[in-house]
């Protein structure tokens, strides 16, 4: 990939992430690892994420009452493994959330495409 397509490629994915996120979770709860295999996975590696990218993210989330987390315990089997990580949910506002911006960026979308969809002239 040459480095313009990689700059703009990483400006486009800081504009995202908050909303990947709530539909990665909307879908199932998680821990934050399992968030970064999850989206590298769909995406076919395009959205890579550093732990020090998505924590923050979920932090925010969370204080905007977006997110709720609960450490699992082993014995209550809230993710696999025996140590114990953070699980994240969606929460209603979350989702209220996740519905506002997803009709914000199929507008975005509809409105670049009216640009980027035609000859150049």
């Amino acid at each position: 990939m040459a480095d313009s397509e990689q700059r703009f490629a990483q400006q486009l994915k800081k504009g995202v992430l908050e909303m990947l996120v709530l539909r990665l979770l909307a879908d199932a709860p998680s821990h934050g690892y399992q968030l970064i295999v999850r989206l590298r996975e769909s995406s076919g590696g395009m959205l890579e994420l550093k732990e020090g990218t998505l924590y923050p993210i979920l932090y925010r989330l969370e204080e905007e009452g977006c997110i709720a987390s609960a450490w699992n315990r082993p014995d209550k089997q809230l993710s696999s493994g025996k140590v114990p990580r953070r699980v994240y949910s969606v929460t209603e506002t979350g989702r209220t959330v996740l519905e506002q911006e997803t009709a914000a960026w199929h507008r975005f979308v509809d409105c670049v495409e009216q640009y980027v969809g035609r000859d150049p002239q």
